[in-house]
């Protein structure tokens, strides 16, 4: 097959982690695999897995942009000259991209919905989702049925898959190293890796924190990413008199390094398609808790390889940490069955079989 993924930019995050792992195992699998985009910060990660780049300027999150159908202009010729099997997208834009290029070109368009959309007039008059919707999440799923009037028979749910293996490699610096080059001290580190934004309930983890340390000192938080929230969040810092404690770290780019600084993962999202950045604490071996809601709870069982606790809730979620920070027994047993669970169920290679097989049976049907 000649495959086609369209996404805004390669910058660090999860929907370009994803086109990564598929990009370079279906080229692994013999496929031919081009990804357009306008660019970013992992552009040499797809260079050096030898996918072809194919630039257009496509960095817009609006609807209606010209961006969009200078895009357009600039495949039509690619499409035919690299004869394309299937055009894949990743986000709103891209997506009515991709079905203005089906609709000239006839080649099959296939989304993957990675989160949840908010509920607009425009997206029921010009859906764009596609001949097919992939789904991250059972949670993801239900919301594109419910709420946005997809019908059940288009999508497909096909979990997103991480490298266990990078994870579980012992070829990292030191444990104390790690802290020090992130400016952390000698105390336990519970540790987040999300974009800085509302739906991640950044503001109630660092409250959490508050009542953590007045039970545990020393306790550090490590918040990891960038977004539009920081300067709220760097406030609520200053506010709480927590700037000894709580950490804020631009995105970094080798996730298995920063995940050896930390003691304890939590993600507290309000809402979460997935989670890859909790897939990838679990599979490097960290006791995790998270949020009781969306695609977490398919990642966490509570009390089998991980703890829930409902969402915005402050003194759940400081009661949770303290319970794993003191309890070291039901950390090891937690992040054992964590490792474990992903290694089975979440594995790479398991979403990229999953998807060639999609790919190949949308192809198939008339």
């Amino acid at each position: 097959m000649n495959i086609l993924y369209i996404t805004n930019h390669l910058n660090v995050g999860g929907i370009t982690s994803y086109v990564f792992t598929l990009a370079r195992g279906l080229r692994t699998k013999g496929h031919k695999v081009y990804v357009a985009s306008s660019g970013g910060e992992r552009l040499e990660d797809f260079i050096r897995g030898k996918i072809v780049y194919l630039a257009i300027p496509i960095k817009t999150k609006s609807e209606a942009s010209p961006k969009i159908f200078l895009s357009l202009i600039k495949l039509l010729p690619l499409i035919k000259k690299y004869r394309i099997d299937i055009i894949h997208t990743h986000t709103r834009t891209t997506q009515i991209l991709g079905w203005l290029l089906h609709r000239t070109t006839g080649v099959r368009h296939i989304s993957t919905c990675h989160g949840f959309f908010k509920k607009r007039l425009f997206r029921r008059i010009f859906p764009g989702w596609g001949n097919k919707v992939i789904a991250i999440s059972e949670a993801v799923k239900d919301h594109l049925i419910l709420d946005l009037g997809v019908k059940s028979q288009a999508i497909t749910v096909i979990h997103s898959g991480v490298d266990v293996e990078k994870f579980k490699s012992k070829k990292q610096k030191a444990k104390s190293e790690i802290k020090k080059e992130l400016g952390l001290g000698n105390g336990p580190v519970v540790g987040t890796i999300a974009r800085l934004s509302l739906e991640k309930g950044h503001s109630y983890l660092i409250e959490a924190m508050k009542i953590v340390l007045g039970k545990i000192p020393n306790a550090q938080l490590v918040i990891i990413g960038e977004g539009k929230t920081k300067e709220n969040l760097l406030g609520l810092i200053r506010n709480l008199r927590l700037e000894k404690n709580i950490f804020l770290i631009p995105t970094v780019n080798n996730t298995c390094q920063a995940l050896m600084a930390m003691d304890l993962f939590v993600l507290p999202s309000l809402k979460e398609g997935l989670g890859l950045s909790l897939m990838e604490a679990m599979a490097a071996a960290l006791p995790v808790i998270g949020s009781d809601v969306g695609g977490i709870k398919t990642l966490i069982r509570h009390g089998y390889n991980g703890l829930l606790v409902k969402p915005a809730d402050v003194q759940g979620l400081a009661a949770s940490i303290i319970e794993l920070l003191e309890d070291s027994g039901k950390a090891q047993s937690l992040a054992a069955y964590g490792c474990s669970f992903i290694s089975d169920e979440f594995r790479q290679e398991k979403m990229i079989e999953e998807t060639e097989r999609f790919y190949q049976q949308c192809l198939n049907q008339k």
